[in-house]
């Protein structure tokens, strides 16, 4: 039985669309780069520190840690301090708690966002829970640091920066291993 061409018309369309789709797929992350890059948000931080140990005394720089929950996520999380002041080129230190308060183990991953934007290439992160996932047994809390250090070579203009942390509930996707008491 010979398919008829509105049939074929369809079929062609569907897989064009089918292929457009996938496409756009792959197109969403360098847009939403391009986005956060134009309106300023979910600033990536720098990768690993290249730059001169020289600690630039005459300078300070105020970091300010904000932390948030996802929409289902029950952990308490927070930072130890509201914020620090730092010297460029030197190595600093804040601590996140975790604490898990429901009765059953879970995952989690914290996303980070630096801001301004144009500063986050000279936040670099050289310890950060954010590395990996955080698994929390019931009732369990945790003390996790994150070890930055604020570039010398950023510009002088940005004496403020934000390091917002998000943290999301991801169990469903990694299940974490239950604990065994002996017995």
């Amino acid at each position: 039985m010979a398919e008829s061409l509105p049939t074929r018309r369809l079929i062609t369309r569907l897989l064009i669309l089918v292929l457009a789709m996938f496409a756009f797929g792959f197109a969403l992350v360098p847009i939403y780069d391009v986005m956060c890059s134009a309106f300023g948000i979910n600033g990536k931080t720098a990768g690993q520190y290249q730059g001169s140990q020289v600690v630039d005394q005459s300078r300070q720089v105020r970091v300010q840690f904000l932390s948030t929950n996802a929409v289902d996520m029950v952990w308490e999380f927070h930072s130890t301090a509201d914020e620090v002041v730092v010297n460029p080129g030197a190595v600093s230190e804040m601590v996140f708690i975790a604490f898990n308060p429901t009765d059953k183990p879970m995952t989690a991953q914290a996303i980070p966002s630096i801001s301004p934007a144009e500063a986050a290439m000279y936040f670099h992160k050289t310890e950060c829970f954010c590395f990996t996932q955080q698994v929390l047994q019931p009732g369990e809390r945790i003390e996790m640091p994150v070890r930055f250090i604020v570039d010398r070579d950023m510009p002088l203009n940005v004496k403020h920066l934000t390091l917002a942390y998000t943290l999301f509930d991801i169990t469903a996707r990694q299940p974490p291993v239950a604990v065994h008491t002996g017995g």
